[in-house]
């Protein structure tokens, strides 16, 4: 029972880090418009503001997975808190959008980072009968912070200035982030089972020489190329169809909606569905909602598709971890997560700065909406393909 007990402490802590660390991070749509007007800058400049923070926090969740399988996630959450309350204090104090690169994109990345991966490897390790539905709990804290902290931070900018609404968000940051890091487990929740005998499963080294390990690297790849142009975009591309700022918040808000349904709902779906033909779903149902962003000017088309959009990514979000533990067991478990979200990493990193750029150069979103589209229908045959591999649960 005691153990019970610590395991949803972890969960609560997990996901409180999650809420803060997203919530700031997808808070950026809100922003868009007052950094384009405050510099002078292009949407593509803008949005690769958030495009290499999201770079960063994928990317880091290599060595942050590797430091909290070998030293435990307390630590290591501990100091990627930290590091986000100084890049979203110092952000504040920026004087141009190149000194944005240096605190929001590194500090909220870096800081994310070092928190994410280790936060969701963690719930991993105190629960079996119980994981989908524990793993997807922590997860939604991703999408709680997609769904309160847009509008909060536009109402924090009309009411006292984006600058004074990023000293806020460090400030609440720093109040709930670090307890929630604390009360993470240290080293021996992830270093041993339950008898005190070395955990089973692959290791990176191994993992990385595994077909599996490459199919879930190049699915999420290709989904993520798309994800987050919607998070950074769709703030702008309601205000060119005439809906205005407080609409396009809304739908921003409506995508983490989404997503706090889908790390709910799609997990036990997915278990009665199987595994893989749910990733073919998702990826082939995000493609089709790119479709339909693609021919909706209107609120409420953009509105289905921000709801469904950000239903069927929390589900991929909150179905990957416990795809990773069931392939590759929890031996090196963070280590591998990390090393597979470098593929959303370099995939944002792509998408939503190429959206600005062919806006930029061509007047409109579509060449990206359907670009991402044509992505996710390709990660749902690279899905397709995996069936084989996902057998015993398809």
């Amino acid at each position: 029972m005691a153990n019970a007990r610590t395991g949803w402490v972890v969960v609560l802590a997990a996901f409180t880090l999650m809420f803060m660390g997203f919530g700031a991070a997808y808070s950026f749509a809100a922003f868009f418009s007052a950094f384009q007007a405050e510099f002078g800058a292009s949407r593509a400049h803008v949005a690769l503001v958030f495009s290499l923070s999201a770079l960063l926090w994928f990317s880091f969740g290599v060595p942050g997975g590797m430091l909290a399988d070998r030293f435990g996630p307390r630590g290591v959450c501990l100091a990627g808190a930290l590091i986000l309350v100084a890049g979203l204090a110092l952000s504040a104090l920026a004087p141009s959008l190149a000194v944005l690169y240096a605190t929001f994109s590194i500090g909220a990345g870096i800081g994310i980072g070092l928190t994410y991966v280790p936060s969701v490897a963690a719930v991993q390790h105190w629960f079996v009968q119980h994981r989908a539905l524990a793993s997807g709990i922590a997860v939604s804290g991703i999408g709680a912070g997609n769904l309160l902290f847009p509008p909060l931070a536009a109402w924090l900018i009309g009411l006292a200035g984006w600058r004074n609404a990023y000293l806020a968000l460090a400030a609440a940051t720093l109040v709930l982030a670090v307890p929630a890091a604390l009360a993470l487990g240290g080293r021996a929740a992830t270093r041993a089972n339950a008898g005190g005998t070395p955990l089973p499963g692959m290791t990176l080294a191994a993992a990385l020489r595994s077909a599996p390990f490459w199919a879930l690297y190049a699915l999420g790849f290709f989904v993520c190329v798309g994800v987050f142009v919607p998070m950074v975009h769709l703030v702008p591309y309601a205000q060119d169809a005439g809906l205005g700022t407080a609409r396009g918040v809304t739908l921003v808000s409506l995508l983490g909606l989404g997503s706090l349904v889908g790390r709910f709902a799609i997990g036990g779906i997915a278990d009665r569905l199987g595994h893989a033909r749910a990733l073919v779903a998702i990826s082939a149902g995000m493609g089709a909602m790119f479709l339909l962003w693609w021919v909706s000017t209107g609120f409420w088309p953009l509105a289905v598709f921000a709801f469904v959009f950000g239903t069927l990514y929390g589900g991929y979000v909150a179905l990957s971890p416990t795809v990773c533990m069931e392939t590759f067991g929890p031996k090196s478990l963070s280590a591998i997560i990390g090393s597979l979200y470098t593929a959303a990493g370099i995939g944002t990193l792509i998408g939503p700065t190429f959206a600005g750029a062919s806006f930029d150069a061509f007047g409109s979103y579509d060449v990206s909406i359907l670009g991402c589209a044509a992505l996710c229908f390709i990660g749902a045959v690279i899905a397709a393909s995996m069936r084989r591999q996902f057998a015993h649960r398809a």
